[in-house]
């Protein structure tokens, strides 16, 4: 590959939804650091011209051509990994769709599409590669690919926002559980620029210099940590490594010049009242023992700085 990358040289890595996109930039990093991949799409053209770009920068990749959330799904991805390459050594669940609509109009099949796809999708993959991990002895990477949404909610994200919380929940599970294998799990939480993001006028002027091939402005990289998908891969990659071996259990942010760690939730306000908290209790003192510190909620993005304001009608042309 171009950058000569041998941290992962030798190792096997699965990248679900990694026909375009973040997927795609995530598994043309582990290419490029040694590793050989196995793509998934769930469409066969995508697929193989990923497999194509990788191949041509002079690394391995494979192609699985399959819905991601179906346990068959799961199995035929690793099989493909050992058939393929002779082993397993890395797994990022990065697959999804969104149904995005407010609560009152979102049908059972707008959440029951997101959650089979994001939350099961990742529980039968990680199932089946760590499966494969602890019965071969191998000290395994998983890498499951959370949300900002999942983190603080979202307008019209009912489904996704349970999904992605949902998954970083499994992942805390899963660090516990597989601690002793010596297999490290772990969230990334990525902000950048998608086919989503780019119909956002908040987001017009990054868009536009992406597009343009020219760098985003510092306010949208280092203020607002959005940058471009490449940006994320070099965190994947980390994950995946040697070097991150006592990386367990965490939700991990990145985007632009920003590298967060997320906290895990803890109790901000705790009050004592002998006897418990009857509703005549609570209605008495709820308001001065906890309700000054209510959590927000949603995302805040700052105001973008007059030169970065575009009018409506620009974006998306």
């Amino acid at each position: 590959m171009s950058s000569n990358g041998t941290a992962l040289a030798g190792k096997v890595a699965i990248v679900t939804g990694s026909g375009r996109g973040l997927g795609l930039a995530y598994a043309a990093e582990l290419a490029r650091q040694g590793a050989s991949v196995v793509v998934n799409d769930v469409d066969a053209a995508t697929a193989a011209a990923a497999v194509a770009s990788i191949e041509a920068e002079g690394g391995k990749a494979v192609a699985v051509v399959a819905p991601v959330g179906p346990t068959e799904t799961a199995q035929k991805l690793v099989a493909a990994a050992v058939e393929s390459f002779g082993g397993l050594d890395i797994l990022v669940t990065n697959a999804g769709v969104l149904r995005d609509t407010v609560l009152w109009k979102m049908s059972d099949d707008d959440f029951d599409t997101v959650i089979n796809v994001h939350l099961r999708g990742t529980f039968t993959c990680v199932r089946e590669a760590a499966t494969y991990m602890r019965e071969n002895q191998v000290a395994g990477r998983i890498i499951c690919i959370g949300s900002p949404t999942g983190q603080r909610g979202n307008f019209g994200q009912t489904n996704y926002a349970a999904a992605k919380a949902g998954i970083v929940g499994m992942v805390r599970t899963w660090a516990l559980e597989l601690k002793r294998a010596g297999i490290t799990t772990n969230a990334v939480i990525p902000v950048a620029a998608t086919a989503m993001t780019a119909t956002v006028p908040y987001f017009a002027a990054a868009v536009e210099a992406e597009s343009a091939g020219e760098p985003m402005p510092a306010f949208f990289r280092h203020d607002l940590g959005f940058g471009t998908s490449d940006d994320v891969a070099g965190l994947i990659a980390y994950l995946a490594s040697d070097a991150a071996a006592d990386v367990t259990g965490q939700a991990i942010g990145i985007g632009g010049d920003r590298l967060q760690l997320w906290s895990h939730p803890e109790a901000v306000v705790t009050a004592y009242r002998e006897g418990g908290w009857s509703f005549d209790a609570l209605e008495a003192d709820f308001a001065t023992e906890i309700g000054g510190q209510q959590q927000s909620v949603g995302e805040r993005f700052p105001p973008l700085p007059e030169e970065l304001q575009r009018p409506t009608a620009e974006v998306g042309r």
